[in-house]
């Protein structure tokens, strides 16, 4: 079963690339607050909410000018559309949030405004069921990890797939220096490195199995401190 899943992440590309940006076209077609939001016109998004637009009104693809204001890395459209109530736990129709859109794109300052914003840490998020925290460990996103535990992310979520933040960091990491800064962060913050894959498989026995020796030394010795 570990095996099947596994396979099926790694052709999916898991949850992390689940996500999809506007397309060119879908941007050329853009009007009123999504292309306000796109091109960063806080003023604009201001005018045109005080004019009575909806600030969650959706594109095709279910997304807010929130999310695309997120995809855009457009920090000060989001702060104008938080500003004029928009809704930061907004999900776009795969199920991600501005929260995790900015954790895949590893964009540390937008995620720091999104949980400034209202953004909650602990919201299900993607396909798998996961969270922002969840998919910035599968990608090594050291900062974007640390900014996340500091803002309250849940550490040992459970994905539908079996898998905590801290297992992704090892089943998909590469065992290079961002997946074992990423590991770090995560232990040290008390992620429960006794949590197994729904194989019983635990994170160390993962890293072990795969060569990973410093990751494996650090889950050893957050599991006996006293080492």
């Amino acid at each position: 079963m570990r095996a099947f899943i596994l396979s099926l992440m790694l052709l999916t590309g898991a949850e992390a690339q689940a996500q999809t940006a506007p397309s060119s076209s879908q941007i050329a077609r853009y009007e009123g607050l999504h292309r306000a939001a796109h091109e960063g016109n806080a003023e604009t998004i201001q005018t045109l909410i005080a004019d009575g637009a909806d600030p969650d009104s959706r594109d095709s693809s279910g997304r807010t000018p929130a999310h695309v204001a997120a995809f855009a890395s457009n920090e000060a459209s989001l702060r104008a559309l938080a500003e004029a109530g928009a809704d930061m736990n907004a999900l776009e129709n795969r199920a991600y949030d501005v929260l995790t859109i900015a954790a895949v794109a590893d964009d540390p300052e937008m995620v720091s405004l999104a949980l400034k914003l209202g953004n909650q840490p602990d919201l299900v998020t993607s396909p798998y069921d996961g969270t922002a925290l969840i998919a910035a460990a599968h990608l090594g996103h050291v900062e974007v990890v640390r900014r996340l535990i500091a803002g309250g992310a849940p550490l040992d979520h459970i994905n539908n797939l079996g898998w905590t933040a801290l297992i992704e960091a090892v089943v998909l990491g590469d065992g290079g220096p961002d997946h074992i800064e990423t590991v770090r962060a995560l232990v040290e913050a008390g992620a429960d490195n006794a949590i197994g894959d729904i194989d019983g498989v635990t994170p160390l026995q993962h890293a072990e199995a795969r060569g990973y020796d410093k990751i494996a030394e650090l889950i050893r010795a957050a599991s006996d401190p006293g080492e």
